[in-house]
């Protein structure tokens, strides 16, 4: 850290400590809110990949199958050669749902007994996977009320034994419990709320009070002014994360399966970045109040509706899911979930790494060189 960096590092300090921010929300923002929402809310759930592992090969486990996309609930997206392709499948999200039929299926349905079939649902999502759950059971039932005759004609359905039963197993959250993804979705929305508005005030203020012509004459470099600035409130943001990490793990008993090390470099990564949008917001403004508004729209409410922290990407409309691309929460949800439901590691996060890694990188440059210093 060079000389000029450490002394905008503590003149930044000293103005934190002199200067806590209470951040009051506009008249504009609930129709910001009500436009956002109408676009990105959906629970529905439509054409959810799933894949097959079919080990009887048979017509009556072919008919099982085009039962699930016939149904308009669920899209196939693969057929499992190898029963390692499962962790895969469910570890990269690629599937919603495994179908595992076993190679006695045909033969236990012609000789009228009882044929199990299992599926795999990944439980990320709780109640995205209660509803998958739910729709393949149907299905499951309803083809076997098929092969016993159908109905009566009275609607009820026939008498004799269901030949085929479902078993479900639940990965990642066995007990279905909504606190388990939240709370990992909410280190990174709390994490690009905050963070944020503090920095967005960072540079404006200086405008303001005219102490930033002070910054124009001086021999610092814009990047040396903006790592500054950047580090105190970097400091805050990380020392923020870890709080609310305890108190997940402590208060809330939400699973940390993954490696620790890992998930602080993630954090570190992505503390960087939303410190830095928000001393973005604040060089291309000139008003404080212009600058909180606008920190509120670029980050508190796309964390919310665009980074899977309530709403699945996969439930929105394709658009949608393309939109949700612009906004680095999305990285970070995954990450954490990843590590601390699934127990994943790098090589298989190393795209949300990547990304998350570049964008900090763009952020950074774009702050800098908005950052103009004038002469005289």
């Amino acid at each position: 850290m060079t000389s000029a960096i450490w002394t905008v590092v503590r003149k930044e300090a000293r103005e934190i400590r002199r200067d806590p921010i209470t951040v009051w929300v506009a008249v504009a923002l609930p129709l910001v809110m009500l436009y956002l929402f109408g676009s990105a809310l959906s629970l529905d759930v439509k054409e959810a990949r799933f894949a097959v592992y079919d080990l009887d090969k048979s017509s009556a486990s072919r008919a099982l199958i085009d039962a699930f996309p016939h149904s308009g609930y669920f899209r196939r997206v693969r057929d499992i050669r190898d029963e390692k392709e499962i962790s895969e499948l469910l570890d990269r999200g690629k599937a919603r749902l495994v179908l595992v039929i076993p190679e006695d299926f045909s033969a236990k349905l012609a000789r009228g007994e009882t044929a199990n079939v299992q599926t795999l649902i990944d439980g990320s999502f709780s109640a995205t996977a209660m509803v998958v759950a739910g729709y393949a059971s149907a299905i499951v039932h309803n083809y076997a009320l098929e092969r016993v005759g159908g109905t009566t004609t009275r609607g009820q359905p026939a008498a004799g034994p269901v030949p085929v039963t479902v078993e479900t197993r639940v990965w990642f959250n066995a007990p279905l419990k909504s606190v388990n993804y939240i709370v990992p979705g909410l280190f990174g929305v709390i994490l690009m709320a905050f963070p944020p508005l503090l920095t967005a005030l960072a540079v404006v203020r200086e405008k303001e009070s005219g102490s930033v012509q002070q910054i124009f004459v001086s021999p610092i470099k814009p990047y040396q002014f903006i790592a500054g600035k950047m580090i105190p409130y970097a400091v805050i943001a990380f020392l923020e994360m870890v709080i609310i990490l305890a108190a997940g793990i402590g208060w809330f008993e939400i699973p940390f399966r993954g490696s620790l090390l890992l998930f602080v470099s993630a954090t570190a990564v992505y503390v960087l970045c939303t410190v830095g949008l928000g001393l973005l917001i604040s060089a291309v403004t000139r008003s404080q109040l212009v600058a909180m508004l606008l920190a509120l729209v670029v980050t508190l409410m796309p964390s919310f509706l665009f980074s899977g922290f309530l709403f699945p990407v996969f439930t929105m409309p394709e658009m949608m899911q393309m939109y949700t691309y612009l906004f680095p929460a999305r990285y970070f949800v995954e990450i954490s979930r990843g590590i601390a439901m699934k127990g994943i590691g790098f090589e298989l996060l190393w795209p949300q790494f990547l990304l998350l890694v570049l964008y900090t990188a763009m952020v950074f440059a774009a702050t800098t060189l908005s950052f103009r210093k004038k002469v005289g």
